[in-house]
Order: C-alpha cells, then sequence, then structure tokens
C-alpha cells in the first residue's frame, strides 16, 4: 500500500499539473470505486484545482466551493497521467479526471475493489477521514514518545497504528526498524528515552 513518501510524491506530481485547472469531467468506470454520491461527479464540472493535499495515505484534491475528492489507493490502487480523453482501462480502470492538459487515470490491480474515491462538501466532511494519527515529520521527539508509551503495544504494532502515527504501514515501518536496530517485537512500554529518539530519526531519515 503506498505510504507518506509515496503519497507525497503523487501529490507533488499532481499538484504540479491540476492546480489552476478545471476538472472538466469525471468518468466512473466502475460502480465500487465511488462511495458517496454528494455532491455528485457532474457538480464538480468546471470547478478549478485549488489544493492537493495529503491526508493519512488519502489524496485529496480540493475544487473551488469547498469541495473536495478523496482517493484511497489501499494496496493495489495507482494513478497515472495520460493523454487527455485517454480511455479508462479495461478490467484494471476506476475512474478517469479529465483536465485541460491532461487526463488522471486511476486503477487497481486487484478484484477486491478495495480503492475508493468520495466525493466531500466542506472541511467538516474531510473530518471524517482524519484517524488522528501524529505527523512524525513535524513532531518533537517528545510529542513521538508520547504517543509511542500512550499504549501498550509492539513498536511495529503502534507505528503502523493510523490513530497513532499517521502515513506509516508495513512497509517502512520494516525499515524504519531496520535503520533504528529495534526488534519490531519490542514493546512500547519498554524502550529507552535514548531509544526512542533512535526511532524518531529514523522515521524523519527512512520517509
Amino acid at each position: 500500500m503506498p505510504e507518506l513518501p509515496d503519497v507525497t510524491v503523487y501529490v507533488e506530481r499532481l499538484a504540479a499539473l491540476t492546480v489552476g485547472k478545471p476538472l472538466d469531467a469525471m468518468r466512473i468506470a466502475s460502480p465500487f470505486v465511488l462511495r458517496t454520491v454528494s455532491p455528485s461527479p457532474r457538480d464538480l464540472y468546471g470547478a478549478k484545482v485549488e489544493t492537493i493535499e495529503r491526508l493519512g495515505k488519502r489524496i485529496i484534491i480540493g475544487v473551488e466551493g469547498d469541495r473536495y475528492v478523496v482517493i484511497h489507493l489501499m494496496i493495489a490502487g495507482r494513478l497515472r497521467w495520460k493523454k487527455r480523453g485517454e480511455k479508462v482501462p479495461n478490467k484494471v480502470g476506476l475512474a478517469a479526471l479529465d483536465f485541460p492538459n491532461g487526463t488522471l487515470i486511476f486503477t487497481e490491480a486487484s478484484p477486491k475493489k478495495r480503492a475508493s474515491l468520495h466525493l466531500v462538501a466542506g472541511r467538516a466532511g474531510l473530518a471524517e477521514f482524519d484517524r488522528g494519527g501524529l505527523d512524525v515529520m513535524n513532531a518533537t521527539t517528545k510529542e513521538f514518545a508520547e504517543r509511542l508509551r500512550s499504549e501498550r503495544h509492539t513498536i511495529k504494532r503502534s507505528l503502523t497504528d493510523p490513530t497513532l502515527f499517521d502515513g506509516i504501514g508495513n512497509a517502512y515501518s520494516d525499515e524504519i526498524l531496520h535503520t533504528a536496530k529495534l526488534s519490531p517485537f519490542r514493546m512500547t512500554s519498554s524502550i529507552t528515552d535514548d531509544e526512542v529518539a533512535t526511532l524518531h530519526r529514523a522515521c524523519i531519515a527512512t520517509l
């Protein structure tokens, strides 16, 4: 599943391609991907993109009128930038977002249909997708330590819990723990202050 670094790359690239551009159309190819219908896709036609953000492991496309397209790639979802009007691929194609300068194709290489697309009105609606995890990149070591020790789990489970830490999954947690030279099976209650500081630095360096 794309995690904080991967989603950040998507966000940066999408911002460069779409901010200031109108969303001309949204073509939904799979009935499973669109999880909300208010506002409807057609309601967003012509609205300019104002922001591209990351919320946990989700990509948020903000358009005029305080409305948002919320994309969760899950394990097998991917986004690809193609020429304007590109056909949504068969089998793996979920949706296409058309802009004047190109088309964003949303695919999922899995039959489980876990990837999702929500359309949300207002910042209050976005709050439903915020799991409350701490952003380790901007947190102090003290804040990191308090969150890590707030629940008694293995270190790996705590790092990958979206209600504790933001945007870290199985892949990057393994890299973080390897860098910090800590066992994933260590309990958060047994970790020393020096080990917490080392783990925090490893999170920042790895991510």
